[in-house]
């Protein structure tokens, strides 16, 4: 074999192990853009199924309290019209809106029981409230579960080689995480 023909084998050889390498990195990459946008879907999945559950157990908790506090329709009606506009979401937008809106109607539904002694002597008002209570905290987990993948995405999505990818097969960041509403700020006050 001439010395030419080697120098060919070798450069194609090389240009091999380089195109390898690439592509290799080109599907890593993608690979782990699909990864972590699935992620965020499931993620987001968990968190509608727990806003789900949350919506389930109002029409109980507002039935029982209805027992009790029958002239407090407002906080009724507006319990049911921000949990008719989270059953009518349809993007993560709209839901996190109505999601503040359930957010601030169960407030003041909470307020409405602090004028009620007798209704938190209640059996099934109790473990309502419990239930309630430890949705809220499932909520709060697969919250912060979301925006850690939204997050993780991000990363990925920005960062070199990786954004490369991203940019080509149409990837692009995720604007939307969860966010503390502005009553969140205030501090509750609480009586006794």
């Amino acid at each position: 074999m001439s010395k030419r023909l080697t120098a060919v084998l070798i450069a194609f050889g090389i240009l091999f192990v380089i195109a390898i390498a690439v592509i290799s990195s080109i599907a890593g990459s993608y690979n782990k853009l699909v990864a972590l946008n699935e992620n965020i879907n499931n993620s987001w999945a968990q968190v509608q199924n727990v806003m789900q559950r949350r919506a389930d157990l109002i029409p109980n908790l507002v039935n029982t309290v209805k027992g009790y506090a029958k002239h407090e329709k407002e906080v009724f009606e507006h319990i049911a019209d921000a949990r008719a506009k989270l059953a009518g979401a349809t993007t993560p937008k709209d839901k996190f809106a109505a999601n503040d809106q359930l957010d601030s109607a169960i407030s003041r539904l909470l307020m409405v029981v602090e004028n009620y002694p007798q209704l938190k002597a209640n059996q099934q008002f109790n473990r309502l409230m419990d239930e309630l209570a430890g949705t809220e905290n499932r909520i709060a987990v697969e919250r912060r579960r979301y925006n850690e993948a939204v997050m993780a995405y991000n990363v990925a999505v920005k960062s070199f080689p990786t954004n490369i990818v991203a940019g080509f097969m149409g990837y692009t960041p995720k604007e939307v995480y969860f966010k503390a509403t502005k009553n969140a700020q205030k501090v509750p006050t609480v009586k006794f």
